[in-house]
């Protein structure tokens, strides 16, 4: 499975359970840490939680390594991590706080609702 259907099967899920402005940076040469990021948010915790769980799904019948999974009880700021792929699930306000677009300016923007909207 390519990084890009990973990208795919993780923002689908996100979409499927209305996250609201899904962000792809690529962060291959900026960052060790994942080669891609998605960011999206949430405007409550039961739907932070909801698409996490969507997305840990989703990511479990696809055959992905789900290889970490933090914040789910507080639902203010969620990871998963996919290996090579990174989930941030925020609420609105700590998304608006931490601005991880800002943060990792460098990275450059993938367009990933094309493909979504298919």
């Amino acid at each position: 499975m390519t990084e890009q259907d990973i990208l795919y099967i993780a923002a689908k899920a996100a979409d499927d359970k209305k996250a609201e402005d899904i962000t792809v940076l690529d962060m291959r040469g900026v960052s060790l840490v994942a080669d891609y990021f998605i960011i999206c948010h949430g405007n409550s915790e039961k739907q932070v939680q909801a698409i996490a769980r969507e997305v840990k799904e989703k990511a479990n019948e696809s055959g992905l390594n789900v290889k970490r999974l933090e914040g789910f009880d507080e639902a203010r700021w969620i990871l998963i991590d996919l290996e090579d792929v990174i989930v941030h699930i925020f609420h609105r306000d700590e998304r608006i706080y931490y601005n991880l677009e800002r943060l990792w300016g460098d990275a450059p923007r993938v367009n990933i609702h094309e493909r979504l909207t298919q």
